[in-house]
């Protein structure tokens, strides 16, 4: 990593004021003749993830002395989050984020972030990635995009309105689905998924569309979860990712010395909101606690039917993965 692009990200992440970013786009060239970006989110401007998208947009102009000036669109107001990809892909923007796993209805590999169990810290979420990104850029390069940074939300949990001692006491619930993981989940609890995006969430839930859905501590401190919901259990399922890409078209368009810097910039990025999503990881439950939520571990019923459905829907996955997936699984198991 090249200090100048270490250097600016760090900056970017420490910035206080306007004026200081103005001050220092005028020192590195200005962005009078910047190619803008317009980066679609599906977060609300306020969610970790959204935040380290805009110190990344913001060192890629510094980093590329105005070259291009990534403006980001939060919370969907662009393209809703099931639109993004779609929208970059064909050339609609030239660059977005989404859910990983969102896609795993297209290819299997996209879910490989979700497999119950199987990654549930942060350095195994990294070891997990570290195996998996070269077989997902080839992936996407075949549709047409570059992968440049993903980074992990905090493990998942289970967000109830009642008490949950086990599965007989989920049966019939309306769950809030994300992902073909999240409603394979619901579907072996007993529950009835439905397809929710985030920023649709609150409206669900006030409306009884959903009652229970399964999540990181950032959704439902984002969300105010606590004003429907009464309990949260910290079982740590998975590591979902959310992932950074660019249209193949305009990034080729890009000179080599300005592709290898927003490579760079990305690598900064990643650690960067890999490690603010650590540092929040109990900072968010401990809120959804100070809120009134009954924050604990699942009881040891509830426990042991989830590690069933963990063990199905893990066969499942490494069954329809094949053996590219299934080498990604052992390759992680080795280490």
């Amino acid at each position: 990593m090249p200090n100048n692009i270490r250097a600016t990200f760090l900056k970017i992440r420490g910035v206080k004021t306007l004026l200081a970013i103005f001050a220092s786009i005028v020192l590195g060239g200005g962005i009078a003749n910047a190619e803008k970006w317009d980066m679609p989110m599906a977060y609300a401007d306020s969610n970790f993830h959204t935040q380290n998208g805009k110190a990344f947009a913001e060192a890629v102009t510094l980093a590329t002395s105005g070259k291009i000036e990534i403006i980001i669109h939060g919370g969907g107001s662009l393209f809703k989050g099931n639109e993004i990809k779609r929208a970059v892909q064909t050339g609609q923007a030239p660059i977005g984020e989404r859910l990983l796993s969102a896609h795993q209805n297209e290819n299997i590999l996209f879910g490989v972030d979700s497999i119950p169990f199987l990654a549930t810290s942060y350095a195994a979420s990294s070891e997990l990635w570290k195996i998996a990104k070269p077989k997902l850029s080839e992936l996407m390069d075949e549709q047409n995009l570059v992968l440049l940074y993903s980074v992990p939300w905090p493990a998942q949990g289970l967000y109830f309105k009642k008490p949950i001692n086990s599965m007989a006491d989920t049966k019939g619930i309306k769950f809030r689905g994300y992902n073909a993981a999240t409603n394979q989940l619901a579907e072996l609890m007993g529950m009835n998924p439905v397809q929710i995006e985030a920023a649709e969430l609150v409206q669900a839930l006030a409306t009884g569309v959903a009652e229970a859905f399964v999540s990181s501590g950032s959704t439902g401190y984002d969300r105010k979860v606590w004003e429907h919901l009464t309990h949260f259990y910290d079982v740590q399922a998975w590591l979902p990712r959310n992932y950074v890409f660019a249209n193949k078209d305009a990034w080729n368009a890009l000179d080599q010395e300005t592709q290898n810097i927003v490579k760079g910039v990305a690598m900064m990025a990643e650690a960067a909101g890999t490690a603010k999503s650590e540092q929040l990881s109990n900072w968010y439950l401990t809120q959804l606690a100070a809120n009134g939520m009954k924050v604990q571990p699942a009881g040891e019923q509830l426990s042991a039917d989830l590690k069933k459905v963990g063990a199905t829907m893990t066969e499942s996955w490494l069954e329809q993965a094949g053996p590219e997936g299934r080498a990604i699984v052992d390759a992680f198991n080795e280490e």
